[in-house]
């Protein structure tokens, strides 16, 4: 992303966006701006939706509210990679972390599975969104991941598609050399890396998902990674490998 613009504020704003047009501010994202960066009227910033790509917007204040006034677009609407991340839930202030670094490697979805020996049974959509925005917002990201509501690993395995490829992170998995596991994965197809709870998957869900057509049991190296660092070592993986920095 070389010769992008990090130095001005940029925002998510749920509105369309189109040349001359304005966006009104709610009353937490005017206080950001007015109060928090302390920006006056007539001041830059980037806005995006997440489908009208990027546009530079004037900051513009009335009595009553605070609008952006869109100017011209900076940068084109991009597809989503197809990549989903399918994880155990964590606990509160790890599962923010995670969230927005799997943001920042790309993921189109985000899907909570529930497993046996998973520690934490509810998530907060809300704030899986919130995040989600925060790291769009400050990694220059087009696009926010869909967030799905959690899912029992059976039922996610009987309604998985098969030409969704699945990556699936196992410290037992036979090939030690995690690049040379996803050789096997062809070039441009679905993805979802899968990533179990702290506690491990039990051997029958181990084994429903051996069984499975089109899945890679990925092993994360020599050294037991907590939940939080796996997806971030996990995705990075496979982006290098087979996903979109190649």
């Amino acid at each position: 992303m070389s010769g992008y613009d990090f130095r001005s504020p940029r925002l998510y704003v749920d509105a369309p966006l189109e040349a001359r047009s304005a966006v009104a501010l709610d009353r937490a994202q005017a206080h950001y701006l007015t109060t928090v960066l302390r920006l006056k009227p007539g001041h830059q910033v980037l806005a995006f939706n997440g489908r009208d790509g990027e546009w530079t917007a004037t900051l513009a204040a009335a009595k009553r509210a605070v609008t952006l006034q869109i100017d011209a677009q900076t940068r084109p609407q991009t597809a989503a990679a197809d990549l989903h991340y399918l994880f155990a839930p964590l606990k509160t202030a790890r599962l923010d972390y995670m969230v927005q670094k799997a943001v920042e490697m790309g993921v189109s979805r985000l899907q909570p599975v529930l497993a046996r020996h998973g520690q934490v049974a509810r998530v907060n959509s809300e704030r899986m969104r919130a995040n989600a925005i925060e790291a769009a917002e400050q990694c220059g990201i087009l696009l926010l991941p869909e967030i799905e509501p959690p899912v029992a690993l059976a039922r996610l395995i009987a309604a998985r598609p098969a030409a969704r490829w699945w990556v699936f992170c196992d410290e037992a998995a036979p090939i030690a050399d995690p690049v040379a596991a996803l050789k096997g994965v062809p070039p441009r197809v679905p993805l979802a890396v899968l990533i179990g709870p702290e506690g491990g998957f039990a051997e029958d869900e181990r084994k429903a998902l051996i069984e499975l057509p089109n899945v890679v049991r990925l092993s994360l190296g020599p050294r037991v990674l907590r939940a939080d660092t796996a997806a971030v070592a996990a995705l990075a993986l496979v982006q290098a490998a087979i996903g979109d920095w190649r």
